[in-house]
């Protein structure tokens, strides 16, 4: 009678475990002791692997904080390749509305804590590291902000704003104040500071 096989231990499963834990306590550690505290070897000990593990897959904290907050976006299926609220641009015919819309559920996440916390530190680190800033923009804002331009376009050609609206510069006066707002803690981050904004800015993109 032959003896039973020994399974062999798949290597992919543990690699993806070990990969889980280590997002899992990147994004907690954030949360709870702040970007400037965070270390390699506090993910390490919070995921249960050794250093090295992690020096092997990322070369800094950055990029594991990056790759942690991308796939928690994934997972949460507000990806941010398409950006917070604008998955699904809607274009309804209402101009305003749609924005308005777009930029409530973009203050929602900003709020959201598992959200916020890791984007900040990103945000932050992005000055400092202009590769992992690039990669940030890259991966997390520049395909919302070309989902804005898109919209912005479309409006432009069916006269809901100037013919010389440069699409660019009225995506950021969208986007930019309600940023600084949620870096600088200038005031409420709600969705009537949402609207009053789509409404400002709309005043000057349609003109007389």
């Amino acid at each position: 009678m032959s003896e039973k096989a020994t399974p062999t231990p798949d290597a992919g499963r543990r690699s993806d475990r070990s990969r889980r834990a280590i997002y899992e306590a990147a994004l907690a550690l954030v949360s709870e002791t702040g970007y400037a505290k965070l270390t390699i070897e506090a993910i390490a000990a919070r995921a249960g692997v050794g250093k090295q593990t992690i020096y092997r897959w990322w070369p800094s904290k950055g990029d594991v904080v990056l790759e942690a907050f991308l796939d928690l976006a994934q997972r949460s299926a507000v990806s941010p390749e398409d950006d917070p609220g604008a998955a699904a641009f809607p274009d309804s015919g209402d101009l305003a509305a749609d924005l308005k819309l777009v930029l409530q559920a973009t203050v929602d996440e900003l709020n959201e804590p598992a959200y916020a916390d890791p984007a900040r530190a990103l945000s932050a680190e992005g000055i400092l590291n202009p590769q992992l800033g690039a990669r940030f923009l890259e991966h997390v804002l520049a395909p919302g902000l070309r989902l804005y331009g898109t919209r912005l376009t479309a409006a432009r050609e069916r006269g809901e704003i100037r013919p010389e609206t440069d699409v660019a510069i009225a995506t950021d006066l969208l986007v930019a104040p309600l940023t600084y707002r949620w870096l600088m803690g200038t005031g409420p981050l709600d969705h009537a500071y949402a609207d009053a904004l789509v409404d400002h800015v709309l005043t000057g993109l349609r003109g007389a």
